[in-house]
């Protein structure tokens, strides 16, 4: 969107402060409109399951619209969205939680899970057709999403492009798009409940994890040092006597670094969670296959034992 700030100074834009999230927002966008969307549909998926005496965990109903569509929504509607073309360290915080925070919530959420299980007939199998797609597959294939994540932000960065979502308001609301998207590609079939193609075992999405965080890292410390500006000279065309954007750049870099890193070891931990509660499952499993392997083995002794025995004197 177009800064509030125009270049004859501060006039119309304050400086930024925990009480200006809460009193500008931008509530206008195709993201509010596809956060609404999604929640309804959520609900009511929630809602038929109800009504046909099922259950649905209530921890993915919570992961899905509090700490998923919650979280997107507090940095695209709020007064991080109207701040984000303004400071370069309250977009970072944007980017971070489009691209890993909400897509790893919602991810937890296991909506595609919930629409098979409400779905019917045709509906059903066009989505299943288009989770099992070619198109899916490839995607969703952990190194090709790896590879998206990892280039998405340098891509951005590092070129001209970031400089025209500074200037295109429709460009920058579709990289907001993008980078939620290609979080969602990457982090669904690491962490994800969804039955999707190309999940790896554990020990392969592990790895995987912990290979995305020295990335944060490198690009983190890049922002830091870097002595030109991201975007030009957009920022200091603000005027803005409040900011400083070659300190600010720094404090975005930081935060890419230290955010990255603990959000990083924060999805490892959920993934140790999963890993431990799959096998888990397993041991149980069989363990109850052992127990009826047992039992038809001692009932078919028992019979054995009755079974009654030829008379040697007969005949």
């Amino acid at each position: 969107m177009p800064p509030l700030a125009d270049a004859a100074g501060d006039t119309e834009l304050p400086p930024f402060t925990a009480a200006a999230i809460f009193t500008h927002f931008h509530l206008v966008s195709l993201i509010a409109v596809g956060l609404l969307v999604s929640a309804a549909l959520y609900l009511y998926g929630v809602q038929r399951l109800r009504q046909r005496g099922d259950e649905w965990p209530a921890g993915r109903t919570v992961a899905f619209l509090a700490g998923g569509l919650g979280s997107i929504a507090a940095v695209s509607v709020t007064g991080i969205e109207a701040y984000d073309t303004t400071l370069i360290s309250v977009h970072m915080v944007q980017h971070m939680v489009l691209s890993m925070v909400g897509p790893i919530f919602l991810a937890l959420g296991a909506p595609t899970t919930l629409a098979l299980r409400v779905l019917h007939g045709q509906p059903r199998k066009v989505l299943l057709a288009v989770v099992h797609s070619r198109y899916v597959r490839v995607l969703t294939f952990p190194l090709v999403a790896f590879g998206l994540f990892i280039a998405n932000p340098f891509v951005l960065y590092f070129t001209p492009l970031y400089r025209q979502t500074l200037e295109h308001a429709w460009l920058h609301e579709f990289i907001h798009i993008h980078f939620l998207i290609t979080g969602c590609l990457f982090f669904w079939p690491l962490l994800g409940l969804d039955p999707l193609p190309n999940r790896w075992p554990y020990p392969g999405r592990a790895l995987l994890m912990v290979l995305s965080v020295p990335f944060h890292t490198v690009l983190g410390l890049t922002i830091m040092q870097a002595t030109d500006l991201l975007g030009g000279d957009w920022y200091p065309n603000l005027h803005l006597s409040w900011m400083d954007p070659h300190s600010d750049q720094v404090t975005a870099g930081g935060i890419l670094w230290a955010g990255g890193e603990i959000v990083s070891v924060t999805m490892l931990g959920i993934l140790v969670v999963q890993w431990i509660r799959q096998s888990e499952r397993e041991a149980r499993r069989i363990d109850r296959a052992l127990d009826r392997q047992e039992m038809q083995d001692a009932a078919a002794a028992t019979a054995g034992e009755k079974a009654p025995r030829p008379d040697p004197d007969a005949g």
